[in-house]
């Protein structure tokens, strides 16, 4: 039987069957042997071997057209990563940092910003500006309001899509709107930190309808892009793209050179200030680490 990986767990696959029932299946040994680890969104082939307790062995993983390594995750068709836009207050060096891995996986990715209502439309117009400048598609949505969710839900329609984001932002409260099923933990904000707890302990899939799955995903509260070298970084910025090509040396950084097209740019508010301070911010932290 055709199924796919909604979750794994100590040893165990979670198959959704293509009959609609849920299977609790061994992996053969054959994967170990060969060094190949199912993962969560796998399509796959399964033995059924008790029906009646939906019991069945893992026999066969088909090909994947998309592997992501963080979070670990097969058959991805884009990534949605959501922030707050208060409470806590969104940290856009990480959300840039989260845009960038993404790059690096070059797996399709949109912001949401969730709890709209706590802030003042020109907070949230500026927050647009700022990445639809870059490139990037931007939801608005309040999950208490139920306000937005209806764009934002057919974006997801017809494609598998990871969810992720930074803990307390209301990933899972989404997740319960989205697919009432799941059944969440919903995180409580620390209001001595402002940072949710990490309610969300492995990554699953969940399936809202038969073409259309949500893969929510562990917290985040930072995230590492070491492996880039420093004079490559622009490269991961869509804004700086076009930009590079109005700078008068070859192999310009974009920091301290002059006659610069993607400090140009920023000056006369096309590509956004922010975003640039962010590059810089990077930059200087790829600069020192030592490679080998």
């Amino acid at each position: 039987m055709l199924g796919k990986i909604t979750k794994g767990i100590a040893g165990f696959y979670y198959v959704h069957g293509e009959d609609g029932c849920l299977y609790e299946c061994k992996a053969k040994g054959v994967f170990r042997k060969d060094g190949i680890k199912p993962l969560v969104g796998d399509n796959v082939n399964i033995s059924v071997l008790d029906r009646e307790k939906k019991l069945g062995n893992l026999d066969e993983i088909l090909e994947r057209r998309s592997e992501l390594l963080r979070p670990a995750a097969a058959n991805i068709d884009q990534v949605l990563v959501v922030f707050a836009a208060a409470k806590p207050a969104p940290n856009f060096n990480l959300l840039d940092r989260f845009l960038i891995r993404m790059g690096l996986e070059t797996v399709p990715v949109f912001i949401g910003f969730n709890k709209c209502e706590l802030v003042p439309e020109a907070q949230i117009e500026q927050m647009r500006e700022i990445y639809t400048l870059a490139g990037y598609r931007v939801h608005f949505f309040s999950v208490k309001e139920r306000t937005g969710l209806e764009a934002l839900y057919e974006a997801l329609s017809g494609k598998t899509t990871a969810l992720a984001g930074p803990s307390g932002v209301g990933k899972s409260s989404l997740m319960n709107y989205l697919c009432p099923q799941a059944e969440m933990e919903t995180g409580d904000v620390s209001r001595k930190i402002e940072r949710g707890r990490h309610t969300t302990r492995h990554s699953e899939i969940f399936v809202l309808r038969q073409d259309t799955y949500v893969m929510d995903t562990p917290g985040f509260s930072s995230l590492y892009v070491n492996e880039i070298p420093a004079q490559e970084l622009w490269e991961y910025f869509p804004e700086m793209k076009d930009a590079e090509k109005e700078c008068r040396f070859t192999g310009c950084c974009h920091m301290e050179e002059p006659d610069c097209g993607v400090k140009s740019r920023v000056a006369s508010g096309i590509i956004a200030k922010q975003r640039y301070e962010s590059y810089r911010q990077l930059y200087t932290e790829l600069s020192n680490i030592k490679r080998y």
